[in-house]
């Protein structure tokens, strides 16, 4: 589990092919080593990845077939930079929301606007999540948990205020720039007990 507060951004050292799935490498200077040992949960652009080896400032994971189809992970290549997350203990502070790291599909930021000293982004959520975005709801955006301002249809606002913008990725952000989503986890289940209970 994991909290949408990034703790750091790095930067993608290399992408290496391994028989149809990949190991990617990625500078991680900027979390605690104690969180970075083999077999430990790390959110890349908050997509849950196990470490598998740790060493000269970088950690490596293994990325599955089927991660690399329904995330923006199959796009990144060496010098990408990728907001990071190591696993939530249950001594941290829960800043955020509670996020899986279990992506539900890829979305698209359609602009990007002033808003005062924040700036106001607008995706396109795939169609299929749409129903669990709620104004004033939880998201989470390439890891980052963010409250929704306004929801219509498969479009959703939320606004990025100045040290978000500074201490993840999202300062790179243009009209196009493809992006994970994951939903409310409770918004999945309260569906789930919903139509189970019909």
């Amino acid at each position: 589990m994991f909290t949408g507060i990034v703790q750091c951004v790095g930067t993608v050292r290399d992408v290496t092919p391994r028989d149809g799935d990949s190991e990617i490498r990625v500078d991680v200077d900027g979390l605690p080593e104690s969180r970075l040992a083999p077999g430990a949960s790390v959110a890349v652009n908050g997509v849950c990845l196990t470490v598998t080896r740790r060493g000269g400032g970088s950690a490596s994971f293994d990325v599955s077939r089927e991660t690399l189809a329904l995330t923006t992970l199959g796009r990144l290549t060496a010098g990408s930079r990728v907001n990071l997350e190591p696993a939530l203990v249950l001594a941290d502070t829960l800043g955020g929301h509670l996020v899986s790291g279990h992506v539900d599909g890829i979305g698209e930021v359609l602009a990007l606007e002033p808003d005062a000293r924040s700036t106001r982004m607008r995706l396109r959520v795939p169609a299929e999540l749409a129903r669990y975005v709620a104004r004033k709801g939880s998201l989470c955006v390439d890891g980052v948990s963010l409250t929704v301002n306004a929801v219509a249809g498969d479009r959703a606002d939320v606004n990025l205020v100045p040290h978000t913008l500074r201490s993840t990725i999202m300062e790179d952000y243009r009209p196009g720039t493809a992006v994970n989503i994951e939903v409310d986890l409770i918004a999945r289940y309260l569906e789930r007990l919903v139509a189970d209970g019909k």
